[in-house]
């Protein structure tokens, strides 16, 4: 079973970062969805499980307790996860192997229709499992098929239809959003893709800024050119790597204005590859007034996913492009600032200014 954010070499109900979130969380919603397994315990838990959850690396995921059991795993005593699960977690999951097992995807009627609930229950429901409509859903699952198919070495063309697409046009008007790239070129490992970049002085340091030629895709802070060069080329192994100075000067200027001078910046264009998730909390983070904050609460609300406060701080620690999606106006609920990249103090810093 594939779903939001899926993980390509595993097939757990949700992918392994939805599925992490939601055992950290203990979220009763999930049980049922997929399993918890513990390599040092050899047991398997719901995700609701009361134990003290284990360390992230000893951590595997199933999409059903056969599956763990088949593995080697034992069924957790104090969860006893092969008793009956809630109707919800049942429901959300015959809906996403329904979405999954189809050519093209659902309507909310026709699954309305189909498995005997209202659209308005069954939206609701499948929002508050998964943090995703069932047509967000269908998206980040054709587009989960869509890369399985290229890195399995089918053709562009073949592989566009074989995820599900109705035409080749309708996939690369996507394939920014979910590839960061044109099929084709994402089948080549992102091989043939083109970034420009300098590195300039900040208030906070060192700055580099990479992007192509339909925006800006790296920021990054750091001390030492060579060691931001490095982690850029780590970043993008396969494209072609160049410095421009001039040619990326337009958007340093852009970024510098915002981070030094305090100056309101149009939406520059980015080309970052990114999940659907994550583009959904990265968009509503560019709606955030400048001089103002959100907590992770209330931006996990504001997209429809309440319960995905946890994984709305991942997403913020992944955005490539600080300042430019401002992640540092999301603090904790508590009112203390939360998590930044590149330290409190910057973030702390960042804030002062723009509310000054």
């Amino acid at each position: 079973m594939v779903a939001l954010l899926q993980s390509e070499t595993s097939a757990p109900a949700l992918s392994e970062e939805a599925c992490w979130q939601a055992a950290v969380q203990k979220r009763q919603s999930a049980d049922g969805l997929f399993y918890t397994a513990v390599l040092t315990t050899g047991i398997y838990c719901r995700p609701s499980c009361p134990s003290r959850t284990p360390l992230r690396k000893n951590v595997r995921f199933f999409p059903t307790a056969d599956a763990a059991e088949a593995a080697g795993f034992r069924a957790c005593k104090r969860c006893r996860p092969r008793d009956p699960v809630r109707s919800d977690a049942r429901l959300v999951r015959a809906i996403c192997r329904r979405i999954e097992e189809a050519v093209e995807a659902p309507t909310l009627a026709a699954l309305s229709t189909e498995f005997g609930v209202s659209r308005f229950h069954l939206q609701r429901t499948f929002k508050k499992v998964t943090g995703l409509s069932p047509k967000a859903y269908a998206s980040s699952h054709r587009a989960t098929r869509l890369r399985r198919a290229l890195r399995n070495g089918r053709g562009a063309t073949d592989a566009v239809f074989a995820a599900g697409f109705a035409s080749t046009s309708r996939a690369y008007e996507s394939a920014p959003d979910v590839l960061g790239m044109t099929p084709g070129r994402y089948g080549r490992g992102g091989e043939g893709m083109a970034l420009s970049f300098t590195v300039a002085t900040s208030s906070f340091g060192r700055m580099l800024v990479a992007a192509t030629e339909r925006g800006v895709s790296t920021l990054i802070f750091g001390n030492d050119d060579a060691a931001l060069e490095a982690e850029l080329r780590a970043e993008f192994p396969r494209a072609s790597i160049r410095r421009d100075d001039a040619g990326t000067r337009r958007w340093v200027e852009a970024v510098l204005a915002s981070v030094d001078r305090g100056v309101e910046q149009p939406q520059l264009p980015l080309d970052i590859r990114t999940t659907a998730f994550r583009a959904r909390v990265w968009a509503e983070l560019r709606r955030i007034p400048r001089g103002e904050t959100r907590t992770y609460g209330e931006v996990a609300r504001a997209i429809g996913a309440p319960a995905a406060a946890r994984a709305v701080g991942n997403a913020c620690n992944a955005n490539p492009v600080p300042v430019i999606v401002p992640c540092h106006r999301v603090v904790a609920g508590d009112g203390t600032l939360g998590g930044f990249r590149y330290g409190l103090a910057r973030k702390r810093e960042l804030l002062s200014r723009e509310r000054s």
